[in-house]
């Protein structure tokens, strides 16, 4: 099925500032309130947010095979389980009704009414119900450099990592949507020179600049996904600042991982910007460093060029961006991430989240965590305000953004915006 809605050359008859991260060849989805308080399904082109649930009962998506209440939920999970094939028509279609030259919503000023809300007039929630949450670590920028700093610089990785790509299984329920602030965590930390732990809030809390994206119902249980079927079952991504706090990861990961260190919260941006959007956005990732099982081998290309940047905020003062970064580093993309998650038969639903892991670039402006940029704190970041930074402290907001580039379209994905607030007494 063609990519109509990709067409560099569309234009729309909404006002869409040239540098937007939405214009009409990206149409994302995501779940916002009206200004009735409406929950619905919608997507957005420049600043304006378009209520899919009403366009569906005006008559806009007539001869897409849709049942009556698909967009009139609080999640995108049932819309994402009817597969590619309706994700593609509906783009298509929104895009068409938007082309510039189509007069049938443009002109019908009742239906423009209840269709297109100006963003100030909505508020946006989580677009999926997430069921399972994967959080890989498959950056190898960022793994030489956490090795480096608590191993020895000449074994920072460790055997396994460049044969497959390590993962864990995070907390679903801590999961927010950008604009909810989170606490400062407590927990079990183990001070210098100390042989026992105490317990308080973490000193060390710190973000990680990582993408995720989330999948449709892909196999049944024992059934693995063919690398090169895998993009198939994804159906789009998103910003994801999965918040970390170090001293307690430190102390507790011994043998089994991230746990309290992790599950406070990790942020994601609302809008879920679809794979297909990002296709012109395709390059060759990394060459393997060693020879690859064939389970994990795959043909053409499938990282994603996806610039990234990280501002920090303190509160009362200017965005300061502390980190440029790109997804197209990831040592082990999605695909390869898919298939290795499923290869022991394990199945994956509508709605399950496939965290990336930090995203560092191959330069010390481009590492993806406070815990790199700083170097465990031993050279903090000077800010513009006179202030420096270690790690993240109490009423600074981290803003993540990130967007695709060519010299025909930007596609982006808004940001990712989250404020630390002290720990509860």
């Amino acid at each position: 099925m063609p990519l109509s809605a990709n067409n560099p050359d569309r234009t729309t008859w909404l006002e869409v500032a040239p540098n937007s991260d939405f214009p009409i060849q990206n149409i994302p989805f995501g779940v916002f309130l009206t200004r009735d308080d409406i929950i619905t399904i919608g997507t957005r082109i420049g600043d304006f947010a378009i209520d899919l649930g009403a366009m569906h009962q005006l008559g806009y998506f007539e001869g897409i095979d849709l049942t009556d209440d698909i967009f009139l939920q609080d999640s995108l999970n049932d819309f994402i389980s009817d597969g590619r094939k309706t994700w593609r028509l509906v783009r298509n279609r929104i895009s068409e009704v938007f082309e510039a030259n189509n007069p049938k919503l443009r002109d019908n000023m009742e239906h423009r009414d209840v269709i297109i809300f100006t963003m100030e007039e909505i508020e946006m929630q989580l677009p999926v119900s997430i069921g399972d949450y994967t959080d890989f670590y498959s950056s190898k920028e960022h793994a030489t450099n956490v090795g480096s700093m608590f191993r020895d610089p000449e074994k920072a990785l460790l055997p396994n990592w460049l044969h497959i790509p390590v993962g864990y299984h995070g907390r679903s329920s801590s999961i927010i949507p950008s604009g909810i602030n989170v606490r400062r965590p407590k927990g079990q930390t183990l001070p210098p020179d100390s042989d026992e732990p105490v317990f308080g809030p973490s000193k060390r809390v710190d973000f990680e600049l990582e993408m995720a994206f989330i999948t449709t119902d892909a196999n049944h249980l024992g059934e693995p996904i063919p690398v090169d079927e895998a993009e198939d079952y994804i159906f789009g991504l998103v910003l994801f600042n999965d918040w970390s706090a170090r001293d307690i990861q430190k102390w507790e990961y011994v043998p089994l991982g991230p746990f309290l260190a992790k599950n406070f919260a990790s942020s994601i941006s609302p809008w879920i910007v679809t794979l297909d959007a990002l296709q012109p956005f395709k390059v060759d990732g990394p060459e393997p460093e060693k020879p690859q099982l064939p389970y994990l081998q795959y043909t053409g290309p499938k990282s994603y060029d996806i610039n990234l940047e990280v501002y920090l905020q303190p509160e009362d003062s200017e965005p300061h961006k502390v980190s440029t970064s790109n997804f197209k580093y990831m040592y082990w993309n999605m695909a390869q991430q898919l298939a290795h998650h499923t290869v022991n038969g394990c199945n994956v639903v509508s709605g399950d989240m496939m965290g990336s892991g930090t995203i560092s670039g191959p330069t010390p402006d481009s590492y993806g965590s406070m815990l790199e940029l700083s170097w465990a704190g031993k050279n903090p970041l000077q800010l513009p305000d006179g202030s420096t930074r270690s790690f993240i402290e109490d009423n600074d907001t981290v803003i993540l953004k990130g967007y695709c580039q060519n010299d025909q379209v930007r596609i982006g994905f808004g940001e990712c915006r989250t404020k630390l607030l002290p720990a509860l007494k």
